[in-house]
């Protein structure tokens, strides 16, 4: 796969999600949209303050890519992180893959998803709100953080 099929980004503003793609040999075309979810631990959040060690991240998102297109034979990719505050409802993660046939940008999206969590240095740290009680918040294999509650 060519380096102008990858197209990987950390942004720190909303995600374009209907932003063109060039795959006119693809058999199958796959998104996924990584929302921010209203509860964290069952506890209500406004949203989730997304760290990164930026060069260090772009640097693994594009590894991954890379791995995913050369694993699954891929034609494209399109894997976009936002960093900073991002509400719940709100994207924080797409991802774009397109392939052949389905079963391989299927599976490709799922692999892209669960090594970004494994290799990638973004952090999340959820903002609760001012009726809920925060504790430690395990966000996964990447980090633990202690989070607080949000005054009004």
């Amino acid at each position: 796969m060519a380096n102008s099929l990858c197209e990987i980004a950390l942004v720190d503003r909303p995600l374009a999600l209907d932003s063109p793609f060039d795959a006119p040999d693809a058999g199958a075309i796959v998104d996924f949209f990584g929302n921010v979810r209203p509860l964290e631990n069952g506890a209500p959040i406004s949203g989730l303050e997304y760290e990164a060690h930026r060069e260090m991240a772009e640097h693994q998102l594009r590894m991954v890519a890379q791995e995913a297109a050369k694993r699954f034979d891929l034609l494209a990719i399109k894997l976009h992180h936002r960093i900073g505050y991002v509400p719940s409802g709100e994207t924080s993660l797409f991802l774009r893959v397109s392939a052949a046939h389905r079963g391989a940008a299927f599976a490709a999206g799922q692999w892209i998803v669960d090594e970004l969590k494994k290799r990638v240095p973004i952090w999340k740290t959820p903002i609760f709100g001012p009726n809920s009680v925060a504790g430690v918040v395990d966000a996964g294999p990447r980090s633990a953080t202690a989070a607080t509650t949000a005054t009004a």
